[in-house]
């Protein structure tokens, strides 16, 4: 890791409140009433309440969906035995994802103890406290001896992500990968390279699915585990084979399966090209595998290859099971997690493979025909069908098997129960970001000498979301790239001013002279406002040298868009607008126009509209506008209110496929009961709108600077909307991870904006 990476981590984790999770007010507490509630005396109610009936704790405490991720730091990610305060990072953010895969909260736990039996009494006194205990990074073996009592002697779900997780998440690729080879999971040979927590619970998973377990040859660090070997532990020796077979050549040659949970580039070629026709390679070391996955593809070009990253087909990350394994247990208040629920997650991710890939896990990933074959054999993370099938699955499991202690008797109810549970920004930047990364572009930043820009410009680089190209004095550009000790080496940089003599600084200007020479601009004066950096700027991305360009964080709005409007301007019988996409508590409210015109008219509002509903129908959600007024229905005249109503008249006689409504107040816009109740001939019920559209640009800039203050939403934005090519203006003094999304947005434009022009 690269020192700024080091340091962005380390800012990461310490900017503003320290660490990644908080606990959060859930009742009213503003008055001395709500406190009387929540304290004393009224808390004494709910007290008698579970005194008399235990399981009403589950009904009057947060103990239903509260979670503890415990660890001794003993065995932490890569980094092995750092103690329990080292590890807790890792357990916050394990505590992070759980709440954003699954709405799932958590306190984490660091025991500072290597001893069995006491850490095994810390955790069993803490049962009154939570729904459920995922162990982690707990070493072998003695994390299977606290698992095994933990799950004897608690009446809780208790689960050791790291055997189980990649268990289940392997096992339904095994299965998968089976299918496609045309053999049954029975007959297939499998070579397991690694003896710890995670392979031993692989190889268990393998053997419960159907895998048979002489059919196993099973590796540590010093070869094949043997029977005739001295010393075997216990969970070592039910794999320990006779057989005449001691390195992992030997094992390999004639197999269908490798599965590597062990160390880097220990599987060579020339193992790989012993095995059986179609292999299947589930390489997990991270964050190198056993083999590259290029070069195992390059050597057999029938593998079905499966690794630990991201940045390949078939990902086998356990964020694919943990939160929504313990979202089914604890909606049923299951006793435990058994081996019928983990089977059940099993069947329901192998399952989902092959179901038709929604279109936003299509658009995340760039490509239209995902579906189930070599590269796709287990679900990708951001597909939101997994709260849904997996929850589901292992719920019922739950109480079939008799472990749970509460019927689900409405199935389609608690489906669209976990649908709504999605979290914060629901996934949406997520999958902008992976779409970004599939097919990078170039980006100019037209603000490179200023610290924040190349930040970002390095992100994105590292990130592989754009190709950034830095424009400005060359000299201060690396000066600031050196004393910050930045990644830019090999990023083009251009200086406008050092240009005056080029024949692109000439066709530069000659083009903007005869945009504008009829608007007051001499050709002295073209060549005189090319030197500066956002007309250079637009001229590239006009030119075809430049995607897209990034600008304005250092100067104003206006003198930051005009330059792209007069060298690009707007898309032909368009206007431009801007859109805020504002990531809040109720999933992404798109925000226009805030940002470009101050006061449009009826019709020009329409035509504003349509241009965000055709923007935010490409990030794969669905439009449902409000028309926003101080005003109901016409329960109000004025000019606002009636420019609104006009609006509404205009789009549903021209553009009648939109869901649109208004004029209408902006609580009853986001409030579907609240609108349902009052207004039921309202277009807009039966969900909240996820777009306002303001009557000025005053009301719709001071709402989303309100809302980014005060409501802790995050802004994304503004993205400018109608111009002939992507161009997208920062706000001013954006932070870093501002840019950072904004370029991603940026990318994601230009990938719409190729398509639709091929």
């Amino acid at each position: 890791m690269s020192s700024n990476r080091k340091k962005d981590a380390l800012d990461y984790h310490a900017m503003g409140r320290p660490g990644k999770i908080a606990v959060v007010p859930t009742k009213p507490h503003n008055s001395q009433r709500d406190l009387s509630l929540a304290y004393s005396p009224g808390v004494a109610e709910p007290c008698l309440a579970i005194a008399e009936n235990p399981e009403d704790a589950y009904k009057y405490t947060s103990k239903g969906n509260l979670v503890a991720v415990i660890s001794n730091g003993t065995a932490v990610l890569g980094l092995g035995d750092i103690g329990a305060q080292a590890g807790k990072p890792v357990m916050e953010g394990k505590g992070l994802l759980f709440k954003i895969f699954a709405d799932i909260d958590v306190f984490d736990i660091e025991l500072d103890t290597k001893n069995v039996d006491e850490f095994v009494n810390i955790v069993k006194a803490l049962e009154p406290t939570f729904g459920g205990v995922n162990l982690e990074d707990i070493k072998a073996p003695e994390c299977f001896e606290i698992e095994r009592r933990l799950k004897e002697e608690m009446n809780i779900p208790v689960m050791h992500d790291d055997q189980h997780g990649t268990a289940i998440i392997s096992g339904a690729a095994l299965i998968n990968a089976c299918e496609l080879i045309g053999k049954d999971i029975s007959d297939i040979k499998i070579v397991v390279n690694g003896a710890g927590a995670a392979a031993i619970s692989c190889t268990g998973m393998y053997i419960s699915v159907g895998a048979k377990k002489e059919n196993i040859i099973m590796l540590d660090s010093k070869g094949v585990i043997r029977k005739d070997r001295d010393n075997l532990d216990q969970t070592k020796a039910a794999f320990a084979t006779d057989r005449d077979i001691y390195t992992l050549a030997d094992a390999v040659a004639g197999s269908d399966v490798f599965i590597g949970l062990s160390a880097a580039d220990v599987l060579t070629p020339a193992m790989l090209l012993t095995m059986n026709p179609r292999p299947i390679v589930l390489a997990m070391a991270n964050p190198n595998p056993e083999i590259a996955y290029d070069l195992a593809v390059e050597t057999r070009d029938d593998v079905i290859m499966g690794t630990g990253r991201s940045d390949y087909p078939n990902q086998v990350n356990n964020v694919l099971g943990f939160p929504y394994i313990f979202r089914g247990a604890l909606d049923v208040r299951a006793t435990g997690i058994n081996e019928d629920m983990k089977i059940a997650a099993v069947k329901a991710l192998a399952a989902l493979a092959k179901q038709p890939v929604p279109e936003e896990v299509n658009q995340a990933y760039e490509t239209n025909n995902l579906k189930f074959g070599p590269d796709y054999i287990i679900p990708k993370p951001t597909d939101p069908r997994l709260i849904t099938e997996v929850s589901v699955a292992v719920a019922k499991a739950a109480i079939a098997s008799g472990v749970a202690r509460k019927e689900i008797l409405d199935w389609d109810k608690y489906r669209e129960e976990l649908r709504k549970r999605l979290g914060k920004e629901d996934g949406i930047m997520r999958n902008l970001t992976t779409k970004a990364k599939l097919n990078p572009k170039r980006v100019v930043f037209a603000e490179a000498d200023n610290y924040k820009t190349l930040r970002a410009a390095q992100i994105v680089k590292e990130e592989k979301i754009a190709i950034p190209i830095l424009l400005g004095n060359q000299k201060k550009i690396e000066g600031l790239i050196k004393e910050y000790d930045l990644e830019l080496r090999g990023v083009e940089i251009v200086d406008p001013k050092e240009e005056i003599d080029s024949e692109r600084f000439k066709k530069f200007a000659q083009h903007l002279y005869k945009r504008r020479q009829r608007r007051g601009i001499s050709e002295s004066d073209a060549r005189k406002l090319m030197t500066d950096r956002n007309y250079f700027a637009a001229s590239m991305v006009q030119f075809g040298e430049a995607d897209t360009l990034i600008s304005g964080s250092t100067r104003n709005y206006g003198s930051t868009i005009r330059p792209a409007l007069q060298v690009i301007g707007a898309k032909p019988g368009s206007r431009v607008a801007g859109m805020y996409m504002m990531l809040t508590a109720k999933g992404p409210i798109f925000f226009g126009d805030t940002t470009v015109n101050e006061d449009p008219s009826a019709e020009e509002l329409a035509e504003i509209t349509v241009l965000l509903e055709n923007a935010i129908k490409r990030f794969n959600i669905k439009p449902r506008i409000a028309l926003l007024s101080y005003s109901n229905f016409g329960s109000n005249d004025g000019r606002v209110a009636n420019k609104m109503r006009e609006t509404a008249r205009i789009l549903r006689e021209k553009a009648p496929d939109i869901i649109v409504d208004g004029d209408i107040q902006a609580n009853f816009a986001l409030n579907s009961d609240m609108l349902n109740a009052n207004f039921p001939f309202s277009a807009l019920n039966g969900e909240a709108a996820n777009t306002l559209v303001f009557p000025n640009l005053e009301s719709g800039n001071i709402a989303y600077k309100l809302l980014q203050e005060v409501g802790n939403a995050e802004a994304v934005g503004p993205i400018l909307l109608g111009m002939n090519k992507p161009v997208h203006v920062l706000q001013l003094d954006s932070s870093v991870r501002e840019i950072v999304n904004m370029v991603t947005i940026a990318v994601v434009d230009v990938q719409e904006h190729q398509k639709s022009v091929n």
